[in-house]
Parts: C-alpha cells; structure tokens; sequence
C-alpha cells in the first residue's frame, strides 16, 4: 500500500515574489516608519513597529525646535534621534539594493526556481543612490546639529562657572 502524501496549500505570504527593488524603495520612502520590514517580513514585524519610537520622538524634538526654537535643550536631544533612525533605515535601503541577486531570492524568495528569479536592475541602483545621498545628508547633519548644541551647551555651562 502506497501512502500519497498531499501537498499543503502555499500561503499568500509564501508565493508571493519579495522584489529587492520594491525592498530597497520601502527603506528610502517610508524606512522611519518600518515600511520596508513590513513589506519583507509582515505587519507582526515587530522591529518595523519599534522604528515608529524613535522616529515619533524626533518628530517631537522637529516639533518642540519649531515652537522654541534651538535652544531648547530637550528639543536637542530628542532631534538626534530621527536623524540616526532615518540614517539607519537608509543604510538598510543600500543594503538591500546592493545584495547581490542570487543572495537576495536565495533568503527571501527560497521557493522561487533560480531561472524564474527576476533581475532587479536600475531601479534597484537608483534607489540606493538616492538612499546613499539622503542617508549622508541626514547623517552629517545629524552631527553637526548635535555637536553644535553640546559645545554651544559646554561654553554656556563654563561661563556661568567663572562668573
């Protein structure tokens, strides 16, 4: 006697083609918001859902510097924050796009026959291009904001000592 064994039906999520460009446009457009997480790995991502913290904190520290304007000590502290969150998520971006093809359908599409595997292309590149530009930008100005604010901070704080 001969046992058949029945296939399970694939899920949606399982079939479903997760594209390296769709990836890497996810983490340049809406990366702050967990956006690209959500698209590779569902909306129970529960690093996606993390993001939203930092990046809600800086968006109040954005807020609290418009309403007070630079000196506000809390609001320098809590700009930083979207800066790094938003330079992460597009290091993530430049990352995906620039995952070698074969790599990116072996880890994300493992069901997917290789000959069926679609390239990603210049999409792909663009998008880490403008992921790399945004993410530098953001990142030095993350930096100079900060260390102008310590420093400024610094000189403020030794001037009420000498006097």
């Amino acid at each position: 006697m001969c046992k058949t064994r029945t296939a399970k039906p694939m899920s949606s999520r399982s079939t479903r083609i997760q594209s390296k460009t769709v990836a890497t446009w996810a983490a340049f457009v809406g990366g702050a918001f967990g956006l690209h997480r959500f698209y590779l790995h569902g909306l129970r991502d529960k690093a996606g859902w993390l993001l939203w913290l930092p990046t809600l904190v800086g968006l109040w520290g954005m807020h609290r510097v418009s309403l007070y304007g630079q000196d506000d000590q809390l609001a320098w502290l809590l700009v930083p924050v979207l800066g790094f969150t938003l330079a992460g998520t597009m290091l993530q971006g430049i990352v995906y796009g620039l995952t070698p093809d074969a790599a990116w359908h072996a880890r994300h599409n493992p069901r997917l026959p290789a000959e069926q595997a679609p390239a990603s292309g210049w999409p792909a590149i663009i998008g880490v291009i403008l992921c790399l530009l945004i993410g530098a930008t953001v990142l030095m100005a993350t930096i100079a904001f900060s260390g102008q604010r310590y420093f400024e901070y610094q000189v403020e704080e030794a001037r009420k000592i000498s006097q």
